[in-house]
């Protein structure tokens, strides 16, 4: 029988009985409900009495909740039983069992999270709350959100005084990264990394998704105790690390797209042949195409990001590993990179939990690929623009044209894929860590690290290509850098009578670093292009030395010690009055025998304002303490042995006859490369930093105001000395000073935090003010420093655009001032005595010329900023979280080369291209458009949208088995706001020659739109 049947009728006397006991059971149900809840009423205040304002009130596991009124009063539906959850800004969250129906008074205890909040310092870990120094911690949410491949990326406008820069090359995502503006004209200017309490240890081996924080150290009274390494700052990261528990098994994904965000505007086929017909201009090589080169060299970027970990341990013992794989193609064809990082850590404790130790693994293999991107036309980046529209891509046949008439012009892809390289670098590094409790409050700690990185690079230049007529071309190079690290220290803390805390600790440390130990080769006449770079010793040619030592721009192999001892001494008083002392004492082989060893003392104050009487009945300031510090840091980053050692150079080779046999023996000649200079010793740096930090409103607004001084001595610098007295013309000495003054201001918030909105956000300024004090003394000369040559055409003798000039900052530039045209509308520019002073004729008026020379270059501005910000915001609703952070540059110059290079009307009669602005700018008589002039020289203040994020997280998906699973969208570098008119003005600050908007080196900006996935399961 068909049940179904039978009882899906309309009036069918079952369904109207099952129906009525329904209903019944509901009202039932609805009744006994209503009848076990009821209203619950109370009062929230703090531990003063005084009523909070908005306190969120929330029924656990409902959605029923409500807020407190203005005399902290609530009134709630809840059954007897059920808990209520209590939370307000800048409070402990409290859960309250309804027991009757008596009204509830409610104490919430203020949170001192902020205060408490440890953080990671030299050696050892602190209450944020006893800091004397200025150090900003940037936890793992916060950190920059992107299809990264350099760790410089993920801080870009977290930190006040931390200005990185970013570009979008696969292959080098950070232009430049300085902290608290430049302190050296020679060495490195990038900060020391410390990971997981290893000093020097390479970055490059811990993926984004295994840091839990980085903690950065931006004063000498902070910086000071890594003495010698410190002057340019100390970047202190911390990695994630298992806890006790079961396993706990995470993966994070994402794959992105790119494309050049804003590319420069070059003329058309239809344009450049309007152009020169209109201006009676002869093309050489119209052959009737109209190809778009940057279209042909781009494409749309694709990378993919796969991270894997699993974390957990037990009473004693915790663990930590993951793997991590990377693949990237740029938006150029041709460029990127694959990166597979694989990583391990166990920590166990024994001896009764007295001894505590732990041992890491790290290792990755990172695959690099690239294009040309060299000077004299050389460059895939610069081809792709200059060359001609009206000629194709490929001949009839097949093969890539080419005009070798035209002098360097060279088909872009041709270059990208004829010229190819490629580069492998493997990184490995063990550590391990002990620590001891001898009693306590007493500990002996030692840390050990082995690191290995070795690269592989190799190119070959085919048959086909342009650039190297060579019938098949092939180099490689190999290096391997070791470097060891040992360290011994001890701590000891102790608290008498509850406010009296006082903390010691003393060091030892000894490394080495064995560098660029390698060689490098160099064949061509291949019978083909079928091996490549495979087997360099087919083939057929070698130049007369085929095979060198001195890799990656070094000078061979090179292996320094540095010896240190350490120690620092706090005291506090009931956190209210903190003293702090530091020094270290480094020992250096890379310096002259005279001066080795170095000293680097600090100190620094704290005084908390708000624990004193007058202060400590009121009710608006939560925390207000002042900083002072003084210190001092040295320099060694950037030298190494041949530093101030006589060393001798291969010259170019000569035959030998033995006088006996007659033999004819070829020999390298060697010629002195270096003066010695027993007396060379470390750049110092000195700084006084002046801090106050802040907490209003119980905390929902906070931050901190810093001012300092850095000033850097005994800068070390090249300098022209007699032949008469020295083997070589140059002698490397302390001469220069450098100064740097600024202040940073950051303030955090938290507008709206409801039950269900929450709003956080964060605002951080900086300045800074640069200047060159001095480069020269009574005994050194360094003379006029120009610097940087943007190789513009009709410029033979080279034409820098920069000086680095006492008085002055780093990347002044110093350029010709165009005056107009004269009769022949040819560009004229004013003439300078080299002074500054404008040179008159004989009826008093300014004389100008065609041909400027070196005295006519006057200071037009700098390319240091007056003002850099970064603006993040969060804000959480329920499930949904959005992420916009803002980044800010204002006040710098930058020099707008490809405007002034793609300005050169002349190139259009050569058979190249040139900018679609020169049909509104320039005349096509002037052959000295180009010349580098204030025309070129742009104000570079951006505000930039640097990253949108929206992500949607779900809760215990598939009955639990599946924690959160968290799906998200992010943009990055989505729009500028600036009057620049090149295509990105986010471009190099660091070094010695910032500001410059280059050519043949820079990668185009990308937008990038970024899918992602994090699960945990």
């Amino acid at each position: 029988m068909d049940i179904s049947k039978q009882t899906s009728g309309k009036n069918s006397p079952n369904l109207s009985l099952r129906k009525a006991i329904a209903i019944m059971f509901l009202c039932i149900v609805a009744s006994l409900q209503a009848s076990a809840q009821g209203n619950v009423t109370g009062t929230v205040v703090d531990e003063k009495d005084e009523p909070l304002i908005g306190a969120s009130v929330l029924v656990v596991g409902t959605a029923n909740g409500t807020a407190t009124d203005i005399d902290g009063n609530f009134s709630i539906k809840a059954n007897k039983g059920a808990t209520l959850r209590v939370s307000y800004v800048g409070y402990l969250t409290k859960d309250v069992k309804v027991t009757d129906s008596k009204p509830l008074h409610i104490v919430l205890k203020e949170n001192n999270e902020l205060l408490e909040e440890v953080v990671v310092v030299g050696y050892g870990t602190m209450k944020r709350k006893d800091l004397t120094g200025s150090i900003t911690t940037v936890n793992s949410k916060d950190l920059n959100v992107g299809a990264y491949t350099d760790p410089g990326q993920l801080l870009q406008g977290k930190v006040p005084g931390l200005v990185v820069v970013q570009n979008s090359d696969p292959n080098g995502g950070v232009n430049s990264m300085t902290l608290r503006g430049a302190s050296t004209l020679n060495g490195s200017t990038e900060p020391l990394y410390v990971v997981d309490g290893i000093p020097g240890v390479d970055l490059n081996l811990i993926p984004p998704s295994d840091i839990e924080s980085i903690d950065v150290l931006r004063d000498a009274s902070a910086t000071a105790i890594y003495g010698s390494k410190a002057a340019n700052g100390v970047i202190i990261v911390t990695t994630k690390r298992g806890a006790d528990g079961p396993a706990h098994v995470t993966y994070q994904g994402y794959v992105s797209w790119e494309r050049v965000a804003n590319d420069h505007k070059m003329m058309t086929a239809s344009q450049l042949r309007s152009y020169a017909e209109a201006n009676n201009i002869t093309i050489p090589n119209d052959l009737g195409y109209d190809t778009n080169w940057a279209d042909e060299t781009q494409r749309t970027g694709f990378a993919t990001n796969h991270n894997l970990s699993i974390s957990g341990g037990g009473k004693s013992t915790n663990y930590n590993a993951s793997v991590n794989y990377i693949k990237r193609d740029g938006a150029i064809k041709g460029v990127g990179n694959n990166l597979f990082t694989a990583r391990a850590y166990i920590e166990t404790k024994t001896l009764k939990d007295h001894l505590t130790i732990g041992v890491g693994v790290n290792g990755n293999v990172r695959n690099e690929w690239g294009v040309p991107r060299g000077n004299d036309g050389e460059s895939v980046y610069n081809a792709m623009y200059y060359y001609s529209p009206l000629v194709p891509v490929r001949n009839e046949d097949g093969s890539w044209y080419s005009d070798k008439s035209i002098s360097q012009n060279y088909n872009p892809l041709t270059m990208v894929y004829e010229d190819r390289s490629k580069a492998t670098f493997k990184r490995f590094q063990t550590t391990g860590k002990a620590s001891l409790m001898i009693i306590e409050g007493l500990t002996l700690n030692a840390n050990f690290s082995y690191q290995n990185r070795s690269k592989d690079y190799r190119d070959y230049f085919s048959q086909k290509s342009e650039t190297h007529n060579r019938n098949g071309e092939s180099s490689r190079e190999t290096f391997t850098d070791i470097s060891k690290l040992m360290e011994i220290f001890g701590n000891w803390d102790k608290t008498f009578k509850e406010d009296h805390k006082v903390a010691l600790m003393a060091g030892y440390s000894w490394e080495e670093e064995k560098l660029r130990d390698g060689f490098g080769a160099k064949g061509y006449n291949f019978y083909d292009d079928s091996l490549g770079w495979d087997n360099i010793g087919m083939a057929n040619s070698w130049d007369a030395d085929p095979v060198w030592a001195s890799v990656d721009g070094g000078r061979g192999m090179s292996s320094k010690r540095m010896i240190s001892f350490y120690g620092r001494a706090n005291y506090s008083y009931a956190s209210r009055y903190i003293f702090q002392a530091a020094v270290r004492r480094d020992g250096a082989s890379t310096f002259g025998s005279n001066n080795k060893w170095a000293t680097f003392p600090s100190a620094s104050v704290a005084w908390r304002i708000t624990d004193e009487s007058f202060l400590r009945d009121q009710t608006v300031i939560d925390d207000l303490k002042l900083r002072a510090g003084w210190g001092q840091s040295g320099n060694s980053a950037g030298f190494d042995i041949y530093t101030s050692r006589f060393y001798y150079k291969s010259t170019t080779r000569f035959d030998y006859v033995d006088p006996i046999t007659g033999q004819t023996t070829s020999y390298k000649g060697l010629t002195a490369a270096r003066n010695v200079n027993d007396d060379l010793k470390w750049e110092t740096t000195t700084m006084v930093n002046l801090g106050l930090d802040f907490a209003f409103l119980n905390g929902r607004i906070n931050g901190t105001f810093e001012w300092y001084n850095k000033t850097t001595k005994d800068m070390i610098w090249d300098y022209p000395v007699s032949a008469a007295l020295y083997p070589v013309s140059t002698l490397t000495a302390n001469v220069g000073k450098m100064r740097n003054t600024g202040f940073e201001l950051t303030i955090n918030a938290m507008p709206i935090m409801t039950k269900d909105w929450k709003w956080s956000t964060s605002l951080n300024f900086s300045h800074n003010t640069n200047e060159v004090v001095s480069v020269s003394n009574s005994e050194f000369n360094a003379g006029v420093l120009d610097r940087y040559d943007p190789h513009l055409p009709g410029l033979s003798q080279g034409c820098s655009t920069q000086r680095i000039v006492e008085g002055k900052p780093i990347g002044s530039f110093y350029l010709w001032e165009w005056a107009g045209y004269n009769d022949d509308g040819i560009s004229t520019f004013y003439r300078y005595d080299g002074k500054g002073n404008r040179i008159l004729d004989a009826n008093g008026n300014p004389e100008v010329t065609t041909e400027p020379g070196q005295d006519d270059r006057i200071y037009m501005g700098n390319a240091q900023p007056k003002l850099t910000m970064g603006w993040n915001n969060n804000v959480t609703w329920k499930n949904w979280d959005l992420n916009v952070f803002f980044t800010g540059v204002f006040g710098q110059k930058i020099f707008n080369e490809p405007h002034a290079y793609f300005s050169y009307v002349a190139s259009i009669s050569t058979g190249k291209n040139v900018m679609a602005s020169v049909m509104e700018d320039q005349l096509a008589t002037d052959a000295l458009a180009h010349y580098p002039s204030q025309r070129y020289l742009e104000n570079g203040s951006y505000f930039k949208l640097a990253t949108a994020t929206i992500g949607y997280t779900f809760r215990n998906c598939f009955n639990g088995w599946l924690g959160d699973v968290r799906l998200y969208v992010s943009g990055n570098n989505l729009f500028t706001i600036t009057n620049y008119k090149g295509r990105d003005p986010e471009i190099n600050l660091g070094g010695l020659e910032p500001g410059h908007d280059t050519r043949a080196d820079h990668f185009p900006r990308t937008r990038q739109i970024l899918v992602g996935l994090n699960v945990n399961f």
